[in-house]
């Protein structure tokens, strides 16, 4: 019985993974009722086993039947159309949105008379399948839609079909024969592997090219590609193109060429007698043959030919040389292999395929004769071995006297592995929360120091582990800035340690401008205007000769930090006075360009591949970081793609990169000119195997049947005078990525992902902001900003077209587009109600991306009654697999109807969701080594990155508090709204993290202001206010609960904890908690007060498990999971740990540098955007090395001190020392008065704020490095203080500042033998 996959029968087809219509013909590009209410024509997809699937024509209405085939190719659609190769063939494009750049010119004609676009004269598979179909292209080079070409050219395309599906059908098949079947017009289905399809493509005629070429080589016309003659002319051949049953023996040349071609070789009987005649001849001459040419001469050797089963189609397939086991990356089209056991002796294999295995080459071991069943002409696909085209000529030119060896690229020299059983490693890295500090787990550091990744401090590690070999590129700019001194000043020479990976000078040629520009005009690449300079004076020269508007960019700088665009000497002079680093780049705005970017890995064995390419939705101006960003790239063609990958690998070769990079390109919008911008161990990767797959080879690219958008998090709002707008310097703290089968799923997902209060594509601000009073919309579109997302969604349901919008902010016209799409829909939507909407309409809203809550809101009910409403019309989750070889390979993982099992048991942990200002890397550390633990006891795990859940007594503020006045614990006065406490007061919202929303106000007017910012961040929730405790200092507790009882614990800050632990006892039975919570108090003399208790994971977690050597997650997950736990063992309350002799110290890191504008007071909302920690063996010392560990530097010049009237008695003392310290120090003017009146000698200076009058009070500018500003400002976030596990500093000890940096490793050795036998560590010198 015919199974039928409709798309309009819902409960079956999600069942059978049909994808609905994406777009409903040429209607679709007029107002969105005729889009919806005009439907394109319907033909169905007949496969020879009765599976149907029904499609939405967009080519030529008739019927057609053949093979069916897939091609993974990310781009190259004309190109692979009018591949002769493709004859008789119905082809289906696993990448699932096609036609986005059009169609070129397809009659436009090179200077050989070869069309120029294309690879034949006409298009011809005898069909083409694809899900999502681009109505609205968009390209400088297209002359038409894919559409248009398809019917034009009278071929039938369907859009709808489940490609994915579809592919799985062919791939766990084999071959497959189907027919695409319109209404009233039947076609029986056959198998063109029957035919002699080489007859058919071949030329009737002989023709030439390139006549008067000195090399004449004869190409033997089985299909030929119109790049393969160009490569030849352009190396000198005069191309004589013969038909496939020509005489070979009566043609005189220099060279025998036998081309790609069609169908089953063995049916081409001419062809193969004709070859076997110049194989048994003395004729010297050299014969190379591609793909059907490497069928045909094996065949023609005495080699025996069989259908694969399913073919090599596609552009990232791997392929060895045998001989030198050099890897490359190939594009390949045939369904017929070569068996190469059935090769006759005097011939061997030359290439074989790195995934399965099969034959892609083959030489004859004393004569010029070699194959390949790959395509080296690309067109679409890599050009990594056109070189193949040059042996082939070297072995003509060369004569008699060469061998095929003689002429291929040389084996390239590996220098000798490192045993891994013998490798040790030392890991230096002060981030607390990293996995990669963790005591236990898959492969870790031998020793650990949290120490400051700095020259002093790496040295002295280095003196003592002495160690073989450093790698730098995988701890950030951080790490290689590191690097660079350690190299220019001899250390590493002078203790023999290797850099593995990338050499020093490779890591200095990318990071320092100048070098990175001289270094790729070696190799004639392109890069803007520039010039090098030190001073300003020099940039203000430099940019009159290069002309404004210019690009700022500094060298050894993370995250484009000191960059920016500057339209004239002023803007200029401000920013370059902003930089701190040695040198900077002036350089050509390339403002309006594309931005793309390729991941590019080479091992030390010359093995390049592109892991991912990208493509900015913003164009250039705005750092990547803080862009939406798409992979892979959609507007790019195949000439453009491969153009850019090809330069990547030739500057990663030039440059000598070991490992990973990123290369980032400045693409004109419309040609082909592009400047490079910037190019941000010791295994062959051949022999790795894909850690997904772990069949296939990690030499491999990846072809991918979906799309990642990827959108940035900001946290702009949290500091006060920040303006949201964005440009070349990262300003975001986090990021989302998701994957869906449409631009429009993916890109509404990310939103969604980015903050809760997000909805998707909509015209409404997070946190339901109100738009600006005197909002301009297109001056909001023009400059880019955290917002402007959501200006385009405002925009566009206003009524502004795509043409404007793309005026107003250069994106180009195919994303814009796109969300036009999107805004269509939910207006077309909200025409309906529940009782209204068809099953077709809400299927294809859930395809676009659109939520329950978004469809709710537009029929006008509500999330639950939309979510009742889909499923009620069948419509339910599919669930696929992100398979990175559009799955064209098998991997581990059984595939089912859903693409996945779900048949095991397991365990879901839920993430922390986007990093953001509260939420990083400490939630992520929890998150892992829950699931470590999991795993270690057996268990199997999901994981789900989303906002970790919470209990409502906790959570809810005015709850929360209420339990406990009736528990007697002791908190500030509270009240839910009803009546204020006095000023000052604290306003507290319910259900936020990181005190979002959380101030101090100390009157009326503040208090407003407040509350209407408490309110959007909260909406459902009551805001407690509560009395503000002025003086008191804050404590947390990190616990562990069983069934109410506390079996682990630790306190940030040793104090007479009586009163804390009896409250902490207290809130773990009464919420009855079995898991992690947090609980933070006030302390002010003998009084303890709670402030909010958290029943989850905190921050600190990793902090405190580290310090004290107790992974409290690990216990959390055994009490969850009822895993036995040994108590005694455990810091309870009872018996608690204390460190004795060493301190911890957790240090905030912010981002002021990148946020000038914003004021860098702290206050009760967290304003920091990362976090270290380091140990010593009294606070000072565990203090200076965590702030030297977030980037600060010692003082060496002069000192600014600015302090308020009531804290000048505090900080007298230290003003001090300062000054017996040696430092020059300047002051405000009124505290440099009263320092002077305290026989502190200051210099009064101005403000960089004030403009500087004459006789007036001299600017700071340059003279100072440190800056000493206390004020009354109110309460500091916890988690933007400085925090201490260990015994309290006595108070009569002054500031740290002027203490002299400790001696790192002898004071480290001395901690590590004093820490718990069960601490963090895993050697014993080294550092936890």
């Amino acid at each position: 019985m015919s199974k039928i996959l409709s798309a309009y029968s819902a409960a079956r087809s999600l069942r059978r993974g049909c994808v609905l219509s994406r777009r409903l013909g040429k209607a679709w590009m007029r107002s969105s009722t005729q889009a919806f209410s005009v439907k394109a024509q319907t033909a169905n997809l007949v496969l020879e086993d009765g599976t149907t699937m029904k499609g939405f024509s967009f080519g030529h209405g008739s019927s057609a039947a053949g093979e069916l085939v897939f091609n993974t190719g990310l781009v190259g659609y004309p190109e692979a159309l009018t591949d002769p190769s493709y004859r008789g063939q119905i082809l289906t494009l696993t990448y699932p949105i096609v036609g986005n750049y059009g169609v070129p010119d397809t009659q436009l004609l090179d200077e050989m008379g070869l069309r120029r676009n294309v690879e034949s004269e006409r298009i011809q598979v005898s069909g083409l399948l694809v899900q999502d179909y681009s109505h609205e292209y968009s390209h400088w080079n297209s002359v038409k839609s894919l559409g248009q070409w398809l019917q034009e050219e009278k071929v039938p395309a369907l859009f709808g079909i489940d490609t994915r599906m579809l592919t799985k059908i062919i791939r766990d098949k084999g071959t497959i024969l189907g027919k695409i079947e319109f209404a009233g017009q039947p076609v029986e289905i056959f198998d063109p592997n029957q035919k002699n399809l080489v007859a058919e493509v071949s030329t009737k005629e002989t023709k030439v090219f390139g006549k008067g070429n000195p090399v004449k080589v004869v190409a033997v016309d089985c299909g030929i590609k119109h790049n393969i003659i160009r490569l030849l002319v352009k190396r000198g051949a005069e191309v004589h193109l013969v038909p496939w049953n020509q005489d070979l023996m009566s043609l005189e040349y220099d060279g025998l060429f036998i081309s790609n071609g069609p169908g089953d070789p063995s049916l081409a009987q001419a062809l193969i007698q004709n070859v076997r005649k110049v194989l048994e001849s003395d004729r010297p001459q050299p014969v190379f043959g591609i793909c059907m040419g490497n069928q045909i001469t094996a065949l023609a050797a005495g080699a025996r030919s069989y259908k694969l089963p399913m073919g090599n189609r596609g552009q990232n397939q791997p392929v060895l040389n045998v001989m030198t086991g050099q890897a490359f990356i190939t594009a390949q089209n045939h369904g017929y292999g070569i068996d190469s056991e059935t090769l006759p002796p005097g011939w061997s294999p030359l290439f074989v395929n790195a995934n399965d295995g099969t034959n892609e080459g083959i030489m004859h071991n004393s004569k010029p004769v070699f194959t390949a069943q790959f395509h080296p002409e690309a067109k679409g696909g890599p050009t990594d071995t056109e070189f193949l085209f040059d042996t082939f000529m070297s072995l003509i030119e060369k004569g008699k006297d060469a061998t095929i060896v003689s002429v291929l690229p040389k084996k390239p020299v590996i220098p000798p592995k490192i045993k891994e059983e013998n490798l040790k490693t030392v890991l230096m890295n002060p981030n607390i929360a990293s996995v990669q500090t963790n005591e236990v787990g898959s492969k870790q550091a031998d020793s650990v120091y949290f120490l400051p990744v700095t020259p002093q401090f790496v040295t002295e590690v280095i003196k003592a582990e002495r160690p073989d070999g450093i790698v730098l590129s995988m701890g950030g700019q951080t790490a290689l800035n590191c690097g660079v001194e350690l190299h220019k000043s001899g250390v590493l020479q002078q203790y023999d340690v290797k850099v593995l990976g990338t050499p020093v000078e490779s890591i200095m040629a990318t990071e320092d401008r100048q070098l990175f520009a001289d270094k790729l005009i070696e190799i004639n690449e392109k890069i803007a205007p520039s010039t090098a300079v030190v001073s300003v004076v020099d940039a203000l020269k430099a940019a009159e000769a290069i002309g404004y508007p210019v690009m700022v960019r500094a060298a050894y700088a993370l995250g484009g930090l000191g960059s920016g665009l500057c339209s004239d000497r002023h803007k200029l002079e401000e920013t370059a006075r902003k930089v701190e680093y040695s040198a900077i780049l002036v350089e050509k705005s390339l403002l309006g360009w594309k931005e793309v970017e390729y991941e590019v890995v080479r091992d030390v064995a010359d093995n390049c591949v592109t892991v991912c390419n990208m493509e900015n939705f913003d164009p250039l101006g705005i750092h990547t970081g803080d862009s939406i960003v798409v992979a892979p790239s959609q507007t790019l063609s195949n000439e453009e793609y491969h153009m850019l990958r090809e330069t990547a690998i030739k500057v990663v070769r030039h440059l000598g990169i070991v490992g990973e990079c990123n290369i980032q390109y400045a693409l004109h919008p419309f040609s082909l000119d592009y400047c490079i911008i910037e190019l941000a161990l010791g295994i062959p990767l051949p022999e790795i195997k894909n850690a997904v797959s772990e069949k296939t080879t990690a030499c491999f690219e990846p072809s991918l049947d979906y799309i990642v958008t990827k959108i940035p998090r900001w946290d702009l709002d949290r500091f006060q005078g920040m303006s949201r707008e964005i440009g070349s310097s990262m300003k975001s703290v986090g990021e989302v990525m998701a994957v869906g089968r449409t631009f429009e799923e993916s890109m509404q997902k990310a939103l969604r992902m980015c903050h809760p209060s997000v909805d998707g594509f909509v015209p409404r601000l997070p946190l339901k902001r109100a738009w600006s009073d005197v909002q301009d919309l297109e001056q909001e579109l023009a400059v880019p900003s955290s917002t402007r997302v959501f200006s385009l969604a405002k925009a566009l349901h206003s009524g502004m077209g795509v043409e404007k919008i793309h005026a107003l902010t250069a994106i180009d016209k195919w994303f814009l587009h796109k969300l036009h799409n999107i805004t269509q829909l939910e207006q077309h939507l909200v025409n309906y109600n529940s009782g209204s909407v068809s099953t077709e309409l809400l299927l294809r809203a859930k395809q676009d991306g659109f939520s329950d809550r978004q469809i709710g809101h537009m029929l006008g009910s509500s999330e639950e009654a939309a979510r009742e409403l889909r499923l009620a019309h069948g419509i339910k989750p599919w669930v696929k697999q992100a398979s990175t070889a559009g799955l064209g390979w098998r991997g581990g993982v059984p595939y089912i109807e859903h693409d996945l099992s779900f048949r095991d048991q397991g365990v879901m942990v839920l993430g922390c969701g986007p990093y953001h200002i509260g939420s990083s890397v400490e939630f992520d550390w929890c998150a892992v080594s829950c699931i470590r633990t999991l795993r270690q006891m057996g268990r199997r795990t999901v994981v789900v990155n989303h906002n970790p859940e919470t209990i409502d007594r906790a959570e809810e503020r005015s709850v929360f508090s209420s339990i406990l006045d009736d528990l007697g614990i002791a908190q500030a006065p509270w009240r839910a709204l009803s009546s204020l406490v006095g000023y000052p007061c604290l306003l507290r919202p319910s259900y936020v993290l990181s005190g979002s929303a959380m101030n101090v106000a100390y009157g009326e007017e503040e208090m407003k202001g407040f509350l209407e910012e408490a309110s959007q961040v909260s909406q459902e929730h009551p805001v407690v206010i509560t009395k503000f405790i002025s003086g008191a200092r804050e404590v947390e507790v990190d616990a562990v609960a069983k069934a109410g009882r506390v079996l682990v614990h630790a306190i940030t800050e040793h104090v007479e904890d009586a009163g804390v632990k009896n409250s902490t006892r207290k809130i773990a039975q009464a919420f009855e908690i079995s898991g992690p919570f947090n609980t933070q108090f006030l302390v002010k003399g003998n009084d303890v007060m709670v402030i909010e208790c958290n029943l989850r994971a905190s921050r600190s977690f990793p902090f405190v498990s580290k310090t004290i050597g107790v992974d409290f997650i690990n216990a959390a997950t055994k009490v969850m999971v009822g895993e036995p736990l040994d108590e005694a063992s455990l810091p309870s309350l009872d018996n608690p740990f204390i460190p004795v002799d060493y301190v911890g110290i957790k240090a905030p890191m912010f981002s002021w540098p990148r946020l000038r504008d914003a004021d860098p007071v702290l206050r009760c909302e967290m304003a920091s955007t990362g976090e270290v920690a380091c140990f010593g063996p009294n606070i000072y010392s565990a203090f200076l090395k965590a702030m030297l560990s977030t980037g600060f530097k010692l003082p060496q010049k002069g000192i600014l001190i600015g302090i308020q009237h009531s804290f000048r008695p505090n900080f007298l003392a230290t003003a001090h020392q300062l000054k017996e310290e040696g430092f020059k120090l300047y002051a405000t003017e009124a505290t440099a008065v009263w320092l002077g009146a305290n026989d502190v000698p200051a210099t009064p200076v101005a403000w960089p704020t004030q403009e500087e009058q004459p006789g007036g009070l001299p600017s700071i500018h340059r003279v100072v490095r440190c800056v000493v500003e206390l004020e009354d400002g109110g309460m500091v976030s916890g988690h933007d203080k400085a925090v201490t596990a260990g015994p309290t500093p006595p108070p009569s000890r002054c500031s740290p500042l002027a203490e002299p940096p400790p001696l790192p490793l002898q004071e480290h050795q001395q901690q590590q033998q004093k820490r718990p036998c069960n601490g963090p560590r895993s050697s014993p010198n080294g550092d936890p």
